[in-house]
């Protein structure tokens, strides 16, 4: 586990990246610059690198998040239920930092029927 002060986080991470990994805040849609990308690789922790989510199960929701249908391995993210907002949702964090990336839907394609809605800020995407 990536355990790091708030300071530590602070000057690692911009403050985009802060707000949304640390504090729970979510980009606006069609914002995040990995929105409409196709590129191939793996999308790896901002915070901490860990391998998240392989190119191969991203896919267009029409939400304006990064979408994927599954993450790299089960371990690879934790799920916390989340009743903020006056809504139940899932929210989607990183297993080795605790990094808030978003949250995940039933409402996705086969094969898992998911759809991992997740902040392009919590993302670094490394080509293959």
């Amino acid at each position: 586990m990536t355990q790091k002060t708030d300071e530590q986080w602070r000057e690692q991470l911009t403050p985009e990246q802060y707000n949304i990994c640390r504090c729970s805040a979510t980009e606006a849609p069609f914002t995040g610059k990995y929105a409409d990308c196709k590129d191939d690789g793996i999308y790896h922790c901002s915070c901490c690198a860990q391998a998240l989510f392989d190119a191969t199960t991203k896919y267009d929701s029409g939400s304006g998040w990064p979408s994927y249908f599954a993450p790299i391995t089960a371990e690879a993210v934790r799920e916390i239920s989340d009743t903020t907002h006056g809504m139940r949702r899932v929210e989607v964090v990183c297993s080795a930092c605790d990094a808030h990336l978003g949250h995940v839907f039933e409402d996705g394609p086969q094969p898992t029927g998911l759809r991992y809605c997740i902040n392009s800020a919590s993302l670094d995407l490394k080509p293959r």
